[in-house]
């Protein structure tokens, strides 16, 4: 008794995955061009022709998402139609199409499947071929569709030679939505799905692909890549593969090296083997320093033979734990033979690459990432390569990562050091204990660096910010601000690492308490109802609830009084008295000592210390104004001319008006010795 197939029943079990959806489109070219090899064996690039229309909505509505500036949006596309001069429908061809699973060309790959694809995809196909029978040109037209199979029409009329049309109808939405919009992206698409047939000797027939506006020849791709090709072949676990080498001329359409996997003459799946091996990065140079991208071509009765019927994997673990009871390659082991293949063919290239990876990290260790500089010698020693067009901000993040594996290894190895340290000592224990303390030794110097370079960078920051915009406008005073210490917050609720103080004074991290842009009567050191907002105001106290001002060989039972006013670069308007930082600097001096003034925890300061000494900044750009109230309130100009000072005996109170470039240029000198041991610039 014969088994009965159901037509609706195999496509409803056929998988089409939504990101393959111009598979079945694929499978009509390739159809195509093995119709024309049939035809054409010795000559099939010379006389094979093959075009690919695309069908388009003609009215209605309209693809908007793959509009662009300056360019009319697409239409939605409903189908295909694939032309072919090939060998045509036989009758032995319309047998094997008429039969679910056939065998027919199984010898050149073909499983019978891919017009159930079709169906997956589109709501029907209709087939229009002419064969040559008996020296006779014939002709067939026929139907396909779920509902009705195979449905046999009249023959056409007008055939003049052999070929094939075959017209795919009704794209699904799901798929239609999913799939390329544009010719060009069709095309290349197509073209990487049959690069194999465009590669092989005597090359591929002429493929076109057109819509009603553009049309454009895959062999014109075939020349764009500027290739050149090598062919190897490796064994794994007695199966044998063959690789196609190609060197591809870099471009932004091949970005990385990559790994092509082929059956029965098609790509099946492709990944990037990018950092696979030392070196092996998009821009590569071989030995005339021509720029190439290394791109393999993989391919093995083995790999066909276990190509999935939808042709969009392979049925092949991606690796076997433990020993296998079936001794066959696994994806992983085919893997690590191509790797070691491409090692060998692109052995002077990767050596290159190495050379120009080790200098990359150099040169960004030197001048830009400093805290490395003590752990080099460890992470170059784990086998650090990386792409020499690598962006600063990425090889931070490799250099980073790095570094974390050597801190937790030096975790691990405490661990166990210290745990040896009782009772009977190993033999090698004085040696693991020097390496351990060398280790601790160099995330000390990189911790180190690692602060200092941050300095640098935030005058860096600083320099940018009191720059003045192409419209001669210059930042915000709150921006600045935020730079040096957070705005309404207080030294309870910001940690040391988020302020910057030490642009200013470097005795300003050392303070009982600290706010910055928040009223008076929210400071616990006062009780003044004044809602006046200092920049920032601080005291400072030696020992808990003993007020004391922290001076050179000095411990006066006094509390210490720092208010720091800002303005905007360049501002040239401080000449009414609320605009003066001066008088506000010293009016906020008056209403803390006129208040109860208490300690950051709320006690009380001894009545002998209620006139502590203050010490007031102005952050301001001398300009004629600013330099007029210096000198209206008896201040001496320094000796570099960036800034004033005095003593205003009224307020006891220490005054410095400090220019935006006085405050950089004194910031950097007293750093200026860190900055040059790390090779930074101090300047």
């Amino acid at each position: 008794m014969a088994l009965k197939t159901s037509l609706a029943g195999r496509v409803r079990n056929t998988t089409l995955p939504k990101t393959h959806a111009l598979l079945p489109l694929h499978e009509a070219v390739v159809n195509g061009i093995q119709a024309i090899d049939a035809r054409f064996p010795d000559d099939a690039a010379g006389r094979g022709r093959l075009t690919v229309r695309i069908h388009r909505e003609q009215q209605g509505a309209f693809d908007l998402s793959a509009g662009a500036p300056g360019r009319a949006p697409l239409k939605i596309i409903t189908g295909f139609s694939v032309e072919d001069n090939g060998i045509g429908f036989t009758p032995d061809n319309m047998t094997s199409f008429e039969t679910l699973d056939s065998d027919y060309k199984a010898g050149i790959g073909c499983r019978g499947v891919g017009r159930l694809l079709w169906l997956v995809a589109f709501d029907r196909v209709e087939v229009r071929s002419a064969y040559y029978e008996g020296g006779t040109l014939a002709g067939r037209q026929f139907r396909f569709s779920v509902s009705q199979d195979v449905v046999r029409d009249d023959a056409p009329d007008g055939l003049t030679d052999a070929g094939s049309s075959v017209c795919l109808e009704g794209f699904k939405k799901p798929y239609q939505q999913s799939a390329a919009k544009t010719v060009e992206a069709i095309a290349r698409e197509i073209f990487e799905h049959c690069i194999w047939y465009f590669l092989r000797d005597g090359g591929a027939p002429d493929v076109f692909v057109s819509d009603d506006d553009e049309t454009f020849s895959l062999k014109d791709f075939v020349e764009e890549l500027g290739h050149s090709e090598t062919a190897a072949s490796f064994e794994v676990k007695g199966q044998t593969f063959e690789m196609l080498n190609l060197r591809l001329k870099t471009s932004a359409r091949n970005a990385t090296p990559r790994l092509h996997w082929c059956a029965a003459n098609r790509v099946v799946k492709d990944e990037s083997i990018a950092g696979k091996l030392p070196g092996l990065y998009a821009r590569m140079k071989d030995g005339t320093s021509t720029e190439f991208t290394y791109v393999c071509y993989l391919s093995s009765t083995y790999l066909n033979d276990h190509v999935r019927a939808d042709r969009t994997d392979f049925d092949l673990p991606e690796r076997m734990a433990g020993d296998a009871l079936i001794d066959e390659p696994t994806l992983d082991d085919i893997r690590t033979g191509v790797l070691q293949e491409v090692s060998k063919a692109l052995i002077e290239p990767l050596a290159s690459a190495q050379v120009a990876s080790k200098e990359r990290i150099h040169q960004y260790v030197s001048t830009k990432g400093p805290k490395y500089r003590p752990l080099m010698k460890r992470i170059e020693s784990a086998g650090i390569v990386v792409d020499p067009s690598m962006k600063d901000t990425d090889l931070e993040m490799e250099l980073h990562k790095h570094a974390q594996r050597i801190e937790t290894d030096l975790l691990a190895e405490g661990q166990a050091v210290f745990a040896d340290s009782s009772g009977d000592k190993p033999e090698d224990y004085d040696e693991r204990l020097a390496k351990y303390l060398e280790m601790v030794k160099e995330f000390n110097q990189s911790d180190l660096a690692n602060y200092v370079a941050r300095r640098r960078t935030t005058l860096d920051i600083l320099a940018k910010l009191i720059e003045s915009d192409g419209n001669g406008k210059y930042a915000r005073e709150d921006r600045i601000h935020e730079l040096l210490f957070p705005m309404r917050q207080d030294s309870n609720e910001v940690g040391v690492d988020a302020s910057n103080l030490w642009i200013l004074d470097e005795r300003l991290v050392f303070h009982d308490y600290l706010a910055s842009d928040k009223t008076l009567k929210n400071m616990p050191v006062t009780d003044d109802a004044s809602t006046s907002r200092p920049d920032i105001l601080a005291t400072r106290v030696l020992e808990p609830d003993l007020p004391v001002l922290a001076s050179e060989g000095q411990k006066l039972p006094l509390q210490s009084i720092v208010v720091v006013e800002l303005k905007r670069p360049m501002r040239n308007d401080a000449t009414a008295e609320d605009k003066n930082p001066i008088a506000q600097c010293l009016d906020y001096v008056a209403r803390v000592r006129e208040g109860k003034a208490a300690t950051a925890t709320g006690r009380p300061i001894p009545s002998s210390a209620q006139e502590p000494p203050a010490f007031c900044y102005v952050i301001a750009d001398l300009t004629p104004t600013m330099e007029r109230m210096c000198k209206l309130s008896g201040l001496t100009k320094t000796h570099d001319g960036l800034g004033y000072f005095g003593y205003i005996e009224p307020y006891k109170a220490y005054i410095e008006v400090i220019s935006f470039d006085g405050l950089v240029n004194a910031a950097t000198e007293r750093n200026r010795a860190f900055f040059d041991r790390l090779g930074l610039p101090s300047s």
